[in-house]
C-alpha cells in the first residue's frame, strides 16, 4: 500500500460542524485509499513517512463532491416539453398526456445496453470534471423487470469502468407504465415482486419512490418500502415537490436515509424528519427548469436542524444539467443558503443522505476523496457560474488522468 504526502495546499477541512475549518500551508497523508493525516504542515508528525511527496501548489483542497440524486441511465431528450411548457403547459399536463418520463421510458427500453452506457458515461465523465467522486445513480426509466435490471447494471459498470464510487437506487416506483395504465396497485405488487431478484444480485444500495398526486399515493409507497424493509435496504423519497402529499412523514417512518425535492414541505414534514434524522436533498435545478415558485422551507429546515443536501437531479425531463458547481449557486441564489451551507450539502451532507460516513470532510479515516481548485476562497465555488475552476481530483486516493 502507497503512502502519499500531499502538500503545499490549502485545506477546507469541513472537518467541525460548522465553518470552513481552513487550513493555510495544509497538508493530507494518504494511506492507499484512506486519509491517515490531515492538518498544518508545520504539524506534521515526525514519525510519518511517504513513499511519493505531491506539491498541490497553493490550490485550494475540499472534500470531492457527492452528488447523491441523479438519474443518469437513459435514453433520448425531452427538449421539445421543455419548449410546450413555455408555451404554457404544466409538468402535469405534459405528464397526464403521455408525456414526461414515459416518454423517456420508451427511449430507454428501446436502446441498447451499449448506448446506454455510452450516454451515461459521457454524463458520469461530465460531473466528474467538476469534482464529484461519489455518485448515485436511480433506475425508473425501465419500469419493468427487465429494463430496470439493465439500467441499475449499467450504473454498477459505470462504477467498476471509472475512478468513481457509484450508489444505486431502485427507483422502480417512479411513474405508471403504459401497459399498467389503470393498474397502480397491480404494478406496485410488480415492483415489490422484482425488488428481491434486484437484491440478489447486488444491484440495489437502497429503494426511492415517487410520492406525488402524478405518481403513486401513501399507501402505494408504504408498501414499496415494506419490501425494501424485508429485505434490509434503506429507502429515501422524492416527496412534496408538486404538493403536500405527506410522503416525508412516511419517509421518516421508515428511517429514510433523505427526502428529496421538498418544496411543498409542511411543518410536521420537517417535524417527522428532523425526528428520523432524515437529510432533506434539495434539488435547485429542477426547481429553476421548472420555474417553480414556491422554495423549499429552508429557515424551518435549519431550525429543526435537518441536513440540508444538494444534488444535481440530473435527469431529461426537469433538471437537465452535469454542472454540480452551477447547483452550489443556484443553492444560494433561488434557496438562500450560504456558500458553507452549499458545500457541505454537496460533501458532509450529500455522503449522509447515501448513508456514507466514510466521506464528505478532510480528517484522519475519511475516504480519501478531494478536489483542487483554482480560487482563492471556497465561496468562490458558489459565487462562480459558467465557470470550471477544478484543476485535479484524487477519488480513492488516486489522482485521475486530467
Amino acid at each position: 500500500m502507497t503512502t502519499t504526502l500531499w502538500r503545499g495546499a490549502r485545506l477546507v477541512t469541513l472537518a467541525d460542524a460548522r465553518g470552513w475549518g481552513l487550513v493555510e500551508r495544509g497538508a493530507l497523508l494518504v494511506d492507499g485509499a484512506t486519509i491517515a493525516w490531515a492538518g498544518a504542515e508545520a504539524d506534521l508528525p515526525p514519525s510519518a513517512r511517504a513513499d511519493a511527496e505531491i506539491d498541490l501548489g497553493g490550490a485550494l483542497v475540499t472534500p470531492g463532491l457527492v452528488d447523491c440524486h441523479t438519474h443518469l441511465v437513459y435514453a433520448g431528450q425531452r427538449a421539445g416539453e421543455f419548449e410546450q411548457r413555455l408555451e404554457g403547459a404544466s409538468y402535469e399536463d405534459i405528464a397526464r398526456a403521455g408525456g414526461g418520463i414515459r416518454s423517456t421510458v420508451a427511449a430507454t427500453r428501446a436502446a441498447s445496453d451499449a448506448t446506454l452506457f455510452a450516454m451515461a458515461r459521457e454524463r458520469a465523465l461530465a460531473l466528474m470534471g467538476e469534482g464529484v467522486t461519489t455518485l448515485e445513480i436511480k433506475s425508473g426509466y425501465g419500469l419493468s423487470a427487465e429494463h430496470e435490471a439493465r439500467c441499475l447494471r449499467v450504473a454498477r459498470r459505470l462504477g467498476s469502468e471509472l475512478p468513481l464510487d457509484v450508489r444505486t437506487t431502485c427507483l422502480s416506483a417512479h411513474a405508471l407504465p403504459p401497459e399498467y395504465a389503470g393498474r397502480a396497485d397491480e404494478y406496485i405488487d410488480a415492483v415489490c415482486a422484482w425488488l428481491p431478484a434486484l437484491h440478489a444480485e447486488g444491484l440495489v444500495d437502497a429503494v426511492d419512490a415517487f410520492c406525488e398526486r402524478i405518481a403513486f399515493s401513501v399507501a402505494q409507497t408504504r408498501r414499496v418500502f415494506e419490501a425494501a424493509r424485508s429485505l434490509g435496504l434503506p429507502v429515501k423519497l422524492h416527496a412534496e415537490q408538486l404538493s403536500d402529499s405527506g410522503g416525508a412523514a412516511l419517509a421518516a417512518e421508515f428511517g429514510a436515509l433523505s427526502c428529496e425535492h421538498l418544496e411543498h414541505l409542511s411543518d410536521a414534514g420537517v417535524a417527522a424528519m428532523a425526528r428520523a434524522r432524515s437529510v432533506a436533498v434539495l434539488l435547485p435545478g429542477a426547481y429553476y427548469f421548472l420555474r417553480e415558485t414556491q422554495a423549499p422551507p429552508v429557515a424551518a429546515l435549519r431550525a429543526a436542524g435537518v441536513p440540508i443536501a444538494i444534488a444535481t437531479d440530473h435527469n431529461p425531463g426537469s433538471s437537465p444539467t452535469l454542472s454540480p458547481l452551477l447547483m452550489l449557486s443556484m443553492a444560494c441564489t433561488l434557496f438562500r443558503l450560504t456558500p458553507e451551507e452549499a458545500l457541505r450539502g454537496m460533501t458532509v451532507h450529500a455522503a449522509r443522505a447515501l448513508g456514507l460516513r466514510d466521506r464528505g470532510t478532510l480528517a484522519a479515516g475519511q475516504r480519501a476523496d478531494f478536489a483542487a481548485w483554482d480560487v482563492a476562497h471556497p465561496n468562490e465555488l458558489a459565487y462562480w457560474f459558467g465557470r470550471n475552476p477544478c484543476v485535479r481530483v484524487i477519488a480513492g486516493g488516486v489522482e485521475r488522468p486530467a
